[in-house]
């Protein structure tokens, strides 16, 4: 069967990485008011951990949910606020609880915004994420991520884990992304992603002339870089909590000062190709974290999820969609005198 094919031109740039929390939990956590509970504690859950016994008492939230409650001076136990979630009760105990909303509750709320949708139906939405967009909330972005952009988009999204986000892109990486609109079509991409039945390109700007064979594959397990915590690393550490990484890289034209590469990921780590990239010698301009900087305009990292290609999760139907780089990258490539053909890309692939 032939591929259904969408394009999206991709430069309206100006449309508008791990939470433990997510959309299905949190869809019981909307507590807009106040609420004082006390909870008498029964002998039954003498010597409980008083997260444990939140949990058994007030069931309608989740457990993540009531402990942050306690982080926030929420949960009294004999009088003082109770910050301790291993801490444990006796029978008789008194437990006051107030449910009100945490930063992590208020952040699973719709809000309206401007999505780039590239590809809708009953079960599936493709969208072109502009570079600046953040995916998940998390500290310091409560608001304002595609996740709240969804629960607006659709009501289904509210009853979904992550709002039916099923992978992510970097904050600073613009391009395609898959989103599942029910459970059953969010759980069906999950395992094609796992499987590797779902292939995802990427377009790279990077420093230097490229450096050995135009077609490499790179496998080099990925884990935090224990020198930097912010940072992700090739690392080889024997009992470690690195993991398997593997990126396939084709040069698809170079000059003294750059190269642009087309990538394609066969796992799917934080932060892989840029690692990959920076472990070649070539880290991507704009990308400070990872030994790049800035040139050509480009503040961010130089990276563009440019294709992608799967089977429909409920009919099976392959699919194919396309993104050409933003206004932004596109003046990098100008600027640096590299040339790229997307038709010649496209019709070869990166295996």
């Amino acid at each position: 069967m032939k591929a259904q094919s969408i394009s999206t031109g991709g430069e309206a740039d100006g449309l508008a990485a791990d939470m433990g929390l997510d959309a299905a939990a949190s869809a019981d956590e909307w507590v807009l008011e106040v609420e004082t509970r006390v909870c008498a504690v029964p002998v039954g859950m003498h010597g409980w951990r008083i997260d444990r016994a939140l949990a058994q008492l007030i069931p309608e939230f989740s457990r993540s949910y009531l402990q942050q409650l306690m982080a926030d001076g929420a949960v009294q136990l004999r009088g003082s606020a109770q910050a301790k979630p291993s801490a444990r009760i006796a029978a008789g105990d008194r437990l006051h609880v107030e449910l009100r909303p945490t930063q992590q509750a208020q952040a699973f709320v719709p809000e309206a915004m401007a999505l780039e949708v590239v590809f809708e139906d009953a079960d599936l939405l493709v969208i072109h994420k502009p570079a600046g967009l953040v995916v998940h909330p998390a500290a310091g972005n409560w608001s304002g991520t595609l996740l709240n952009g969804l629960l607006a988009h659709h009501k289904g999204a509210a009853s979904l884990p992550r709002a039916g986000i099923v992978h992510r892109l970097d904050k600073d990486t613009s391009g395609l992304m898959l989103v599942g609109k029910t459970r059953q079509s969010a759980e069906a991409l999950v395992r094609a992603i796992a499987a590797r039945e779902v292939s995802r390109q990427y377009l790279a700007v990077a420093h230097g002339r490229w450096k050995g064979l135009e077609d490499q594959r790179v496998d080099q397990p990925i884990g935090r870089d224990v020198k930097n915590r912010l940072r992700m690393a090739v690392v080889r550490v024997e009992g470690g909590s690195s993991k398997t990484a593997q990126t396939t890289f084709r040069l698809l034209d170079t000059c003294d000062q750059a190269s642009l590469v087309a990538c394609k990921l066969h796992t799917g780590r934080t932060h892989q190709i840029r690692v990959h990239m920076s472990w070649l010698g070539h880290p991507l301009v704009g990308d400070t974290l990872y030994g790049g900087r800035p040139l050509w305009g480009m503040g961010r990292q130089s990276l563009h999820a440019a294709r992608l290609e799967l089977k429909h999760p409920t009919t099976g139907q392959p699919l194919l969609f396309r993104s050409s780089p933003p206004a932004d990258m596109l003046l990098a490539l100008e600027s640096s005198g590299l040339h790229y053909n997307a038709e010649s890309w496209d019709s070869e692939s990166v295996a």
